[in-house]
């Protein structure tokens, strides 16, 4: 199924692709006009008029030269995660009298590196691009993959490639009682509803590394009701026990939140409306651009399998870490 039309419901999942998660452009037959990596960047590319290099015009995408011998291009992306596939969004925006008439995907599971030796298999058929477009399709597949390899028909430039699933964690490779982060994108954690992300999208609380900018965060609008609370649930990578917290106000300074405050529940996502919540880490007090370290703070050391960040009265929170041991039992 292809749709430029409308947002279709994969991609409310992660982006296994995205640079942020760890995602990045490893080989590609050529990238004469345009470097590969900007496939794996966030938004959807800018279009800077007069802006040239010795190459040509730069351009905010992958673009390889115009092939004058037989064959067609591609490239190799390293996904942040692996994952299960649910949906693509091949995006050629700004692309216009230099987009590739087609695509066509294959993934591969690799582990060892060897990607030369790793059997690929065609999860999306030779399908047509238009110029400028975002161009959706949806994967029914469960199976779970570690690489790309974008095809493009003969040659061109894509903006770029946005490949929408759900982290697969191999949990076998974890010893019991070894510390993870529950709340980590990469073990498979989730951002599911909140009441406002104006300024950024609450999946920025889960990615690796700190904040690289005010952007990079969860931000609510400024609310001037009295005794305001912002709030974000979040579904853990698994069930389990928090035994230490990091709340990370990063680059936020003049609009971090005045406190915090952290519930968890037993639940689903579909019952969250009705989920029963406990108090894991009462109202407290935070400082800007700053992590904030929790441990003896914690009442509640009951396994969860999602939590709720409240703050007060709005602002923003650049990472949440929610660290506790691995139960196999859980």
């Amino acid at each position: 199924m292809s749709s430029i039309e409308e947002r279709p419901a994969f991609t409310q999942l992660l982006n296994l692709a995205a640079e942020k998660l760890g995602a990045k452009a490893i080989a590609c037959s050529d990238d004469f006009f345009a470097e590969m990596d900007n496939l794996v960047k966030p938004g959807r590319g800018i279009f800077i008029e007069g802006k040239y290099t010795e190459n040509g015009k730069w351009m905010d995408g992958w673009e390889s030269r115009r092939k004058r011998t037989a064959g067609h291009d591609w490239c190799v992306l390293e996904l942040g995660a692996t994952g299960v596939i649910h949906g693509f969004d091949v995006d050629t925006n700004h692309f216009l009298g230099n987009h590739p008439p087609h695509c066509s995907i294959e993934v591969c599971f690799c582990t060892d590196g060897n990607l030369e030796a790793a059997e690929w298999i065609e999860i999306l058929p030779k399908s047509p691009l238009d110029p400028g477009s975002q161009h959706y399709f949806a994967i029914e597949d469960e199976r779970a993959w570690s690489h790309v390899k974008l095809h493009i028909y003969p040659d061109g430039g894509v903006a770029r490639l946005k490949v929408y699933g759900r982290v697969q964690k191999d949990w076998s490779q974890i010893e019991k009682g070894e510390m993870v982060d529950f709340a980590s994108a990469k073990n498979g954690a989730k951002s599911i509803l909140c009441n406002d992300m104006f300024f950024s999208h609450m999946d920025n609380l889960l990615m690796p590394g700190r904040g690289v900018n005010m952007g990079d965060g969860w931000e609510t609008k400024r609310n001037r009701t009295p005794n305001n609370r912002d709030w974000v649930v979040l579904r853990l990578a698994r069930k389990g026990s928090i035994q230490r917290i990091v709340v990370d106000t990063c680059h936020f300074k003049g609009n971090y939140p005045d406190s915090c405050m952290i519930e968890g529940a037993v639940t689903t996502d579909e019952a969250i409306e009705r989920a029963t919540w406990t108090t894991i880490l009462p109202q407290s007090k935070l400082q800007a651009d700053h992590e904030h370290f929790y441990d003896k703070e914690i009442l509640s050391q009951a396994a969860f399998t999602h939590v709720r960040l409240n703050i007060y009265p709005d602002g923003g929170v650049s990472r949440l870490r929610l660290i506790g041991p691995f139960n196999e039992e859980q």
